[in-house]
């Protein structure tokens, strides 16, 4: 019995529920007056747009919108979300083409009851649509926005899903290999600072062999010109960091007076 009674409070309880999910049903009447302006929108404002009347159109602001709205349709509207409306329908009619035929309307209250958004289904040249007109639930039912969907088959929104997934995979797997190619470049760092390390090194220079050079002289206690040709050599080899000194001849050996004795010496 407790069972019993325990699988009836739970169909209550989801009843409820369907109850609080369920939308408001528009009055007959509202649902007819708002369809009928929605439509009139549609033959007279959205059938003659086109890429100049639209921009003449936001030219003149979102003021400037409502302004046309009230005093030749006598409606109240959001400017903003119309502007938005009209770039909806001419990129659908850039798609769909020229309106042909206006087939039906439904007219319900969104989840929240505070809009009514009026649906009418439309045959354009190529394919059909769904212009959909959002209303406050507010005295004078005002026109917040309006969007015109395309109603693709199936193939074609497959079709559409494989191409942005496409799309998506291409922009990650040329992003990896650009952030490969960056880091490949970091092999060549080490590489770039050995050379600039090595042109900073100190190279070596005529003043530098002579010092040593006169350094050696000085420290030895030379009796002819050979020993010093051959002190010569091996300092030189020395510094240039050579085992042998067959390469390098000594051709004259001139010394001077000032400075240190053998400073100058070449």
């Amino acid at each position: 019995m407790k069972k019993i009674k325990s699988v009836l409070v739970l169909m209550v309880c989801l009843l409820g529920l369907t109850a609080c999910g369920s939308k408001e049903k528009v009055d007959d009447e509202l649902a007819e007056a708002l369809s009928q302006s929605s439509i009139g929108i549609i033959e007279n404002v959205y059938n003659g747009l086109d890429e100049a009347t639209s921009q003449d159109l936001q030219s003149e602001g979102a003021e400037g919108v409502e302004y046309v709205f009230e005093s030749y349709f006598g409606m109240k509207v959001d400017g903003n979300g119309m502007i938005s409306a009209f770039d909806s329908y001419l990129m659908a009619t850039k798609e769909i083409g020229n309106l042909v035929s206006i087939n039906n309307y439904t007219a319900e209250y969104d989840t929240s009851g505070e809009k009514i958004i009026v649906t009418v289904n439309c045959t354009f040249d190529n394919k059909t649509a769904d212009v959909e007109f959002i209303y406050k639930k507010d005295l004078y039912h005002t026109l917040t926005s309006s969007a015109t969907n395309i109603n693709y088959t199936f193939s074609e929104k497959m079709a559409k899903a494989g191409l942005n997934t496409l799309m998506g995979m291409g922009t990650v797997f040329a992003v990896l290999i650009l952030i490969y190619g960056i880091i490949s470049l970091f092999n060549f760092i080490p590489k770039i600072e050995a050379v600039f390390s090595k042109k900073k090194d100190v190279q070596p220079t005529t003043t530098s062999v002579d010092n040593a050079i006169s350094q050696i002289v000085e420290s030895e206690e030379l009796t002819d010109d050979l020993e010093l040709v051959a002190v010569i050599s091996a300092a030189i080899a020395a510094y240039e960091g050579s085992s042998s000194t067959d390469q390098y001849v000594v051709r004259s050996i001139r010394r001077v007076s000032n400075g240190s004795k053998w400073q100058k010496a070449l």
